[in-house]
């Protein structure tokens, strides 16, 4: 079976010591076009966390069944191609990886438009959100942000929470606590709450918390269970109907992999990709919390579900984080203000 590779990844191979026949094979040279390749998806989580487990791999299956078994997967979870969750945007570009699904916060700055769904209290649930998401990155997005990847899919994950050492109920509560947060903008959130903010990816935070490296997590439930946290933490602070933030994911693929698929191929990936790809992901994502979250009640966590009226006051604290995102955008040539009331307007159609 042939393997394409991408550009890059083919001068990389050469650079290891490639050789000349498997070149040959790689490039199409002898006139034989490739028709059926493997392709390399890595991603951070463990194989059973439930994204990897409810999205990644039926993704894979049903492109592996509607071509015929000319597309075949290798799945390497919990980064075992190596490197950091934050590398691994650079590692499809780059051909490392032929598929990627990681956070584009992982890579702070690098993806500013897409930072607009990170904001405090923008979403209502995942579905509806991942719509909006894709609309106005393909609107937005695709010949900026994201121009040097083929876009499979975005989504974000359900509502997400502050799980903590202590009780967590206002936003005085949170002063001096080592808060760890994913992205750059909810580290801006954590200081705008007067949290110490620490910033690292999901598979860094049950060491960070054994070890006292940080006090409390932002996160949402769905990821609580495969790393463990309710049996770190025993307090978790719920914004029931305004969910304190969300973070956006993105499943990216080599583009020069992709344009070197023939035509039927490129169509199987295309029919697996896009909106409805993007909504079932978010939902998908939420609808893990339940279970996690039941995991935490039945280990006697205490869960805290703030009131419409205390959420008033974390909105307030948090409307810092908004304005000076928008500022920066100003300052980068982006209006802000439009993409925060388009991406509004597009979570509210979605809802």
């Amino acid at each position: 079976m042939t393997t394409i590779f991408s550009t890059r990844a083919i001068l990389k191979s050469t650079v290891l010591g490639l050789g000349a026949a498997a070149l040959s094979l790689a490039l199409g040279v002898g006139g034989a076009a490739a028709q059926d390749v493997t392709l390399k998806l890595h991603q951070f989580l463990p194989a059973q966390a439930p994204v990897p487990a409810g999205v990644l791999v039926p993704w894979m299956e049903a492109i592996e069944k509607e071509s015929d078994g000319r597309i075949k997967f290798e799945h390497y979870p919990a980064m075992q191609l190596g490197g950091k969750p934050g590398e691994l945007y650079d590692q499809v570009v780059d051909g490392v990886a032929d598929v990627v699904w990681t956070l584009p916060g992982y890579t702070p700055g690098r993806f500013p438009q897409s930072e607009v769904f990170e904001l405090p209290f923008m979403i209502k649930d995942a579905e509806g959100a991942s719509r909006a998401y894709w609309q106005l990155g393909e609107k937005h997005m695709f010949d900026t942000d994201f121009k040097d990847v083929k876009i499979i899919g975005l989504w974000t994950h359900g509502p997400g929470l502050i799980h903590s050492k202590t009780p967590i109920t206002t936003v005085a509560d949170l002063k001096g606590v080592k808060l760890r947060a994913p992205t750059r903008v909810t580290n801006m959130m954590a200081t705008s709450l007067g949290a110490t903010p620490v910033g690292m990816p999901v598979p860094a935070v049950p060491e960070a918390l054994s070890k006292g490296v940080i006090d409390a997590t932002i996160l949402p439930w769905e990821v609580t269970a495969s790393i463990k946290s309710s049996e770190l933490v025993k307090n978790h602070t719920e914004f029931p109907g305004a969910p304190l933030y969300t973070a956006t994911f993105i499943l990216a693929m080599n583009k020069d992999v992709y344009e070197g698929l023939p035509a039927d191929l490129k169509a199987v990936i295309d029919a697996n990709s896009g909106l409805e790809f993007s909504a079932e992901a978010g939902r998908v994502s939420q609808a893990a919390d339940d279970g996690a979250r039941q995991l935490a009640v039945n280990l006697g966590n205490t869960i805290i579900e703030l009131t419409p009226e205390q959420i008033a006051e974390w909105k307030t604290a948090a409307q810092p984080t908004i304005d000076t995102w928008v500022k920066e955008m100003s300052d980068k040539g982006i209006d802000g203000q439009a993409l925060l009331d388009e991406a509004r307007a597009a979570i509210a159609a979605g809802n």
